[in-house]
């Protein structure tokens, strides 16, 4: 290829991106005074909101069902605590059924040492997995079915497993932005 017409070639392509990354932008406006303007770029998600979405994206892929039609809770208790999931419409029974097939699978799964669901669902291990994983054996699992949902309840009497359990918990409540209690009830 000759000199010209690499040069034609590359002045094609580089016509091309700038259209194709124009696109992207916000579109200049006219203001009263004849003046071209070009808006500012908005940021429509905080860094905070945009991982919470990741997270919610994720919790859809890994616990089978939809974040926004349900809702977590985590409740801190003496000997442990609890994760409880319900379907926000008390009709949707598609969510129930979701959810009373997901925690049962994740009361075995935590029993067994296995946190991999939560693990993927937050990017990184939470808070008081590698003590949980390591007290598994003194640490109990109980799925308890609810009318719109269902909970794992979690109880331990090591007092080690229990801080473990609460930081967990804790970890989940500020993930999930469910507003729960961090105190122990």
């Amino acid at each position: 290829m000759t000199t010209s017409k690499m040069r034609g070639l590359g002045a094609t392509i580089g016509t091309l991106l700038l259209a194709f990354a124009s696109s992207f932008l916000p579109q200049e406006t006219r203001a009263e005074n004849g003046v071209w303007e070009v808006p500012a770029i908005q940021a429509t998600q905080s860094p905070e909101s945009s991982s919470h979405h990741d997270m919610e994206h994720h919790g859809e892929d890994v616990m089978g069902f939809s974040q926004t039609k349900t809702a977590h809770h985590f409740l801190l208790t003496k000997d442990g605590g609890a994760i409880e999931i319900t379907a926000k419409d008390p009709k949707d029974t598609v969510s129930q059924n979701q959810i009373r097939m997901h925690l049962p699978h994740i009361a075995t799964a935590f029993a067994s040492g296995d946190f991999t669901d939560p693990m993927e669902v937050h990017d990184q291990t939470p808070p008081g997995v590698p003590t949980m994983k390591r007290l598994k054996a003194q640490i109990q699992y109980k799925f308890e079915e609810t009318d719109t949902g269902g909970r794992v309840l979690i109880h331990s009497d090591n007092t080690k497993a229990i801080d473990a359990i609460h930081n967990f918990l804790r970890f989940q409540i500020r993930e999930h932005h469910t507003g729960d209690s961090l105190k122990v009830k």
